[in-house]
This record gives C-alpha cells, structure tokens and sequence, in this order.
C-alpha cells in the first residue's frame, strides 16, 4: 500500500494541541523494512471497516491495531470535521499513554 497524503483536518488538531506536523509527510511501511529498521512495536489505526486496507508491517514485531476513525472519512460540516478529529487526536493521546504505562510505567505517569 501506498502512503497517501498528510490530512489537513490533522494538521489543524494538532497545531491546536502545539505540535506543528505541517512539514511532515506520510510514509509507507516499506521504506523502513528496506532500510531494515526494526521495531518492538507496531501500531496500526485503521477502524474497522478500512481494517483490511491497513498496512502489514512485515518483519518479527508486536502489533496493535487500535480501531479509530479516519479523518479523511469523517462526515459533516467542517465544523463537526473538526470536533471528531480532535476526539480522534485525544483517544490516540490517551492511547499513547496507556500504551506506554504498560510496557514503562516507570517512565509515564499519566
């Protein structure tokens, strides 16, 4: 799978939130199998219904899947865009800190 483009409604949230993510860029798996990075973690955000468009990560790594909705998807005005793409930006927060009280919890007080 190709990589597709950085969502404007993401770049938005998160430039509210004080991370400016407007010069990045999206990536696809592959390139970082090719350079042979290797990572412990991987972790998809496909919601269920693209569940099966969201990338394999080849390799011996732990995946996660963790089901949230895309931005690129979302229905509404560009008002109700913008409120579901920051509660999608909380839960992948809140996940992220989850997530690293688990496997850390020395290193994340949430």
């Amino acid at each position: 799978m190709e990589p597709g483009v950085l969502n404007p409604l993401a770049v938005e949230v998160m430039r509210e939130a004080g991370i400016d993510i407007s010069a990045k860029r999206t990536k696809g798996v592959f390139d970082f199998y090719k350079r042979g990075t290797i990572f412990n973690y991987v972790i998809t955000v496909c919601d269920e219904i693209s569940a099966e468009r969201c990338p394999i990560f080849p390799g011996i790594t732990k995946r996660l899947r963790w089901s949230l909705a895309d931005p690129a998807a979302l229905p509404g005005s560009r008002e109700e865009k913008l409120a579901a793409a920051r509660c999608i930006r909380d839960d992948i927060r809140q996940s992220v800190l989850t997530f690293i009280s688990e496997i850390a919890p020395w290193k994340c007080q949430l």
